[in-house]
Formats: structure tokens, C-alpha cells, sequence
């Protein structure tokens, strides 16, 4: 408990009890200025118990209660009095379960309610009887009522806690999901090219010399690359951007509408590719169109960098409810790409998966390596 909070608690004690004193004195000194001695001692003893009614509940509560009935049996005027074991009541039903606090209510009741008839010297007082049977009621309705108003607050509070932490929990969420979709696109944009860029950099120094005309062509390979490579990165930064602003990516999204040209920049650098299409082409959905595309342009980069001497064979198949893709290579270089262990192939498979189609990677027995992927045209727009 902070420091401010234990100087309210405490005034949440004393002050009730004070106000319950003030109200039995005042109400002795009006109607019974005899019996003022005895009602302003026994009034501060069990004002006093009041103050630790919240710490002790029940025994506040069996020590006022009985105090009345005591007063009341010697034949005292105990409707001052009761205020204390009203309020003791009051407290534990705010406090207890509701069975508890209505045991605790019927209980003082009967106690007070018999000590009454007993004492009284009419045999059936009614009036006073039937008040201590309502008055007793009262209180334990009312703290029932308090108790089930905490419980209330409380479960909204906590549902409004638990709400918050779940779009906090949302808001993280759709922070790492995006910042593995600008690394997978940022990854997929430039390999290709800066591995194309690098073959040809190669190429160009190793021929500088003796060969000046081919180093020409495999620079003009390099800056036709780093062009692509600044255009793609470009559209991606774009991507990135609200709707409406004035950076807002104009460039068409790269789909299969773009392979053949994709095909001849990897032929440009050397690649042998060999492409089959089966079935009609067919209009693919957006992210279908981007994650196929994506898929083609990685296999052919791994297989550029990886597979050494080799020929690729990319094949489309348009069979009406989804399109399979396979690239299949003849190679035979190994590394962390071939056991499906790099960036690129997770990327594909998270690209792949998000759509809810398959990827499998692996080398094949007769050597080589191979990437087959089966997109659902149904859901292609699913995120």
C-alpha cells in the first residue's frame, strides 16, 4: 500500500464509527437524557469495534450484535445501539460470499428479534420485532448489493484489461508479421539481381583484358540489373506507404505476366532455362500471381549460384482449380539453400503457406535439386 492510500484507508475506518457515535449520542440526549451515561460508554466500546469492522468482519459483527442484545435484554432502549450491529452486518455481507452474508443477516436477526420478545414486557411486541426483522434485512441487502457492484467493476475492469492486452498482443503480432513480409520481399527483389550483378561482375574482370567487348556486354548486364534491382526496391519501400500519399507505388506488382522477361535476364547471365507450360493460362489472383512469380525468380537464383554448370527447367501447370509450379535443376553444387536451410527457400515456403498451398524442396536422387508448389486458386486472396 502506497503512502497516500493508508491515510484514506484509514479515514475509511474511523469515519463511519464517528458518524455512527455522533448519531447514538444525539439520538440518547433527545429521546432518553437518563439512560446517556451508559448509552455514550457502551456506544464509544462498540464504535470503536466499528473501526476494524473490514479486518475482522464476522467477529465486529458477533461482538456488536450480542453487545445489543445484551442492552436490550436489560430492559435498555436498544434502536441506537443497533446502528452498530447494522453496520457490522453491512460490512461482511460488502465482504463474504452471499451465503455467508444472508446466514449472518438471518442469524443477527433471530438474535436481536428473540432477545426482544424475551425482554419485552409485552409478550408480542410486533412493531419492534417485525423492524429488527426488516432493518436486518436491509443492511445485509444492501452490502450484498455493494459486493455484487465490486464484483461488477471488477469483472469489466478485467475484461477491459484483458481486452487491451489482446490488441497489444494483436498490434505485435501484425508487427512481426510485417517485418517478415518486408524481408521477404526486400530478399526476393534483390538476390536475383545482385546475384546476376555479381556473375556478371566476374565475368566482366576476368575478361577485361583479353576480351574487351564481352566485358562491355557483361557491364551493360550489370547496370541493366542494378536498374531492375532499384526499381523493385523502390515499388517494395512503396508498398510501405498509406494509401493517398504521394510516394504510393505507380509500378505494376511483378507476376507471371513479367517471366519471360525474367527468363531472359537468368539466359543473359548463362543460365540454360527450359519453360513448359500445361493447361490454359488462367487470370491468378494477386497474391497467387506475386507468390508464383516470387517462387520461380528464388529457385532460379539458388540454382544460378549454387548448382554450377547446369540447365533449369521451369514448369507451369494451369489445372483449374489450382497452379503447380516446379523448377527442377541438374546440378550438382551443395549448400545451406540446397538442404533447405536459407532465407530464400523459407521465404517461399512462408510465401506459399500464407496462401494456403505447399512447397517442398529438396535434392533429387538422380542429382540436381527441385522446388514444387501447389497454389489453391480458390483462396489466393486469404492473408
Amino acid at each position: 500500500m502506497n503512502q497516500h492510500a493508508r491515510p484514506r484507508q484509514v479515514w475509511l475506518d474511523v469515519l463511519p464509527a464517528a458518524i455512527v457515535y455522533a448519531i447514538i449520542v444525539g439520538t440518547s440526549i433527545v429521546n432518553r437524557p437518563a439512560e446517556l451515561p451508559w448509552t455514550a460508554g457502551f456506544g464509544a466500546v462498540l464504535c470503536g469495534l466499528l473501526v476494524f469492522r473490514r479486518r475482522w468482519p464476522i467477529p465486529v459483527l458477533v461482538c456488536t450484535g450480542l453487545s445489543s442484545a445484551v442492552y436490550l435484554a436489560f430492559g435498555a432502549s436498544p434502536r441506537p445501539l443497533l446502528l452498530t450491529a447494522l453496520v457490522a452486518l453491512f460490512t461482511v455481507a460488502t465482504l463474504s460470499e452471499r451465503r455467508t452474508a444472508w446466514t449472518a443477516g438471518a442469524i443477527t436477526a433471530a438474535v436481536l428479534a428473540g432477545t426482544s420478545l424475551l425482554s419485552a414486557s409485552w409478550p408480542w411486541l410486533l412493531p419492534d420485532v417485525l423492524g429488527m426483522l426488516a432493518w436486518s434485512g436491509m443492511a445485509t441487502a444492501a452490502g450484498d448489493a455493494v459486493r455484487s457492484r465490486r464484483a461488477y467493476v471488477a469483472e469489466i475492469e478485467e475484461r477491459a484489461r484483458r481486452a487491451e492486452q489482446s490488441r497489444d498482443d494483436e498490434a505485435r503480432r501484425r508487427v512481426v508479421e510485417e517485418r517478415l513480409r518486408i524481408a521477404r520481399e526486400l530478399h526476393d527483389v534483390l538476390a536475383h539481381h545482385i546475384a546476376l550483378i555479381n556473375v556478371q561482375a566476374g565475368v566482366a574482370a576476368h575478361m577485361l583484358d583479353s576480351e574487351p567487348q564481352q566485358s562491355r556486354t557483361a557491364l551493360a548486364h550489370i547496370r541493366t540489373a542494378s536498374r531492375s534491382a532499384l526499381e523493385g526496391l523502390r515499388t517494395t519501400v512503396g508498398l510501405l506507404r498509406q494509401d493517398g500519399e504521394s510516394a504510393a507505388p505507380t509500378a505494376p506488382t511483378a507476376g507471371l505476366a513479367q517471366l519471360d522477361d525474367l527468363i531472359d535476364a537468368f539466359r543473359s547471365a548463362g543460365l540454360v532455362v527450359e519453360t513448359t507450360v500445361e493447361g490454359a493460362a488462367a487470370t491468378l489472383p494477386d497474391a497467387v500471381d506475386l507468390a508464383a512469380y516470387r517462387v520461380i525468380q528464388e529457385s532460379l537464383t539458388n540454382v544460378r549460384k549454387h548448382a554450377g554448370p547446369a540447365t533449369a527447367t521451369v514448369r507451369l501447370g494451369y489445372l483449374g482449380t489450382e497452379l503447380r509450379l516446379s523448377i527442377v535443376d541438374d546440378g550438382c553444387g551443395t549448400s545451406e539453400a540446397s538442404a533447405g536451410a536459407g532465407h530464400g527457400i523459407i521465404g517461399m515456403r512462408e510465401r506459399v503457406t500464407a496462401l494456403g498451398g505447399r512447397l517442398a524442396a529438396g535434392p533429387r536422387s538422380a542429382g540436381g535439386f527441385q522446388v514444387q508448389a501447389c497454389l489453391p486458386l480458390s483462396n489466393g486472396g486469404r492473408s
